[in-house]
């Protein structure tokens, strides 16, 4: 277990209060780490921390809500999270929005903007303001949670693909630029995940039914599947491991 152990690590988790951001918040805990918990709503970000507290100890996880689209909101989750737990050792940039379904023809500049600044520029500010102490500490890791759609051509999202492309592009540029100081940098690419995001996915039977036929190992994903490919890129597991994106789609892209 020394490979995954997490022991003595402060985690801040974006978009952890459900779904991919909750289940990597609880197996951090499970082995070991603090997590702070956030996303927009409170009683939602209250209620993850509770229960991983009730499950794991009473100083595992820590409600900070944060809008990612302020600045501010950033600052005040890096301060709050240093002040009860000391220097952040590891960072995931989960969460992420779509703003358009629809044609690239029929998107606006706004939503465009929207997506580049909530699903990329927002995780350059978090890591900008937190790199500078891992690089003091000699060590960390930080995951953005990036998405198939930034491999394939799509007519549905596009714009949410191109922000999730930009996103492991600008994963390996840090990690060329902080590899020197120790410091890890990568993406998880998931594929269909049976979450609420999702939820107009897997709630269509004829969709349901076309993508467990197409996808190898013919099912959805589970929060969980990313969780554990979390937990590897965190821990010593992963610690050769920097710049890349580690798809977790059931085999869909290779098909």
């Amino acid at each position: 277990m020394r490979l995954f152990d997490l022991s003595g690590r402060t985690a801040v988790i974006t978009g952890s209060s459900r779904g991919i951001g909750r289940a990597i918040a609880e197996r951090f805990a499970e082995h070991g780490a603090r997590v702070v918990i956030s996303s927009r709503k409170a009683a939602a970000c209250e209620s993850a921390a509770a229960a991983i507290n009730e499950r794991y100890g009473p100083r595992s996880a820590l409600a900070v809500p944060a809008d990612i689209a302020s600045k501010e909101d950033l600052r005040r989750l890096v301060e709050k999270t240093r002040e009860v737990f000391g220097a952040i050792s590891i960072l995931v940039c989960n969460a992420a929005t779509n703003p358009h379904l629809g044609s690239m023809a029929s998107l606006t500049a706004e939503e465009f903007r929207k997506a580049l600044d909530l699903n990329v520029l927002s995780n350059h500010v978090l890591v900008q303001m937190i790199a500078p102490e891992m690089c003091t500490a000699g060590e960390g890791a930080i995951l953005i949670i990036s998405s198939v759609a930034g491999l394939i051509g799509t007519a549905t999202i596009g714009v949410y693909g191109i922000s999730k492309a930009a996103d492991m592009a600008l994963a390996r540029n840090l990690a060329v630029e902080l590899g020197p100081h120790n410091i890890r940098v990568n993406c998880i690419a998931p594929g269909v995940i049976r979450t609420d995001f999702s939820r107009v996915l897997w709630e269509d039977a004829a969709m349901r039914e076309r993508i467990e036929r197409t996808t190898p190992l013919r099912r959805f994903g589970e929060p969980d599947d990313v969780a554990g490919v979390a937990v590897c890129l965190a821990s010593d597991a992963g610690r050769y491991i920097t710049g890349q994106t580690l798809v977790v789609d059931g085999g869909e892209t290779i098909c």
